[in-house]
């Protein structure tokens, strides 16, 4: 079904994105244009102007994400979803390998950074400093 870019305006009238809510209704409404095999110019204007504010919202996100990786970055996705080391065996084994590690007895393996982005559903590579891929290519 066609829809001129008025009856879009109406059916999800375009917000600046200021929670996960309206970002996660956004990007809803974003991926119901992007399964139409053919956008008409109106849906293309329209999906442009989500797509801007799903960019700027994802700006200011990154804005607030301090610069943490590794352990911290572990305690930090715990406590916002208040797991408790025991709630980390399943990736560490035993609840002593979690609290040495979270204590900065023992180093996270590669094994344990695989798993723990699995678990929290983010890329690997949030587990290591933003300039670690710099480095390790130059060495």
């Amino acid at each position: 079904m066609t829809h001129t870019y008025l009856e879009l305006i109406q059916s999800f009238p375009p917000r600046p994105i200021h929670s996960a809510t309206d970002f996660e209704a956004t990007q809803a409404v974003v991926n119901n244009l992007l399964d139409k095999e053919l956008l008409t110019a109106d849906e293309a204007d329209y999906l442009e102007v989500l797509g801007t504010l799903i960019y700027d919202y994802e700006q200011q996100q990154e804005d607030l994400i301090p610069d943490i990786y590794g352990v911290e970055l572990l305690r930090v996705l715990m406590e916002e979803r208040e797991l408790k080391q025991k709630d980390l065996v399943s990736i560490f084994k035993t609840e002593s390998i979690v609290s040495a590690v979270l204590n900065g007895k023992r180093q996270l393996t590669t094994r344990h950074i695989q798993e723990l982005a699995a678990f929290f559903h983010v890329s690997p590579a949030t587990f290591f400093p933003a300039n670690f891929s710099e480095n390790f290519l130059a060495a």
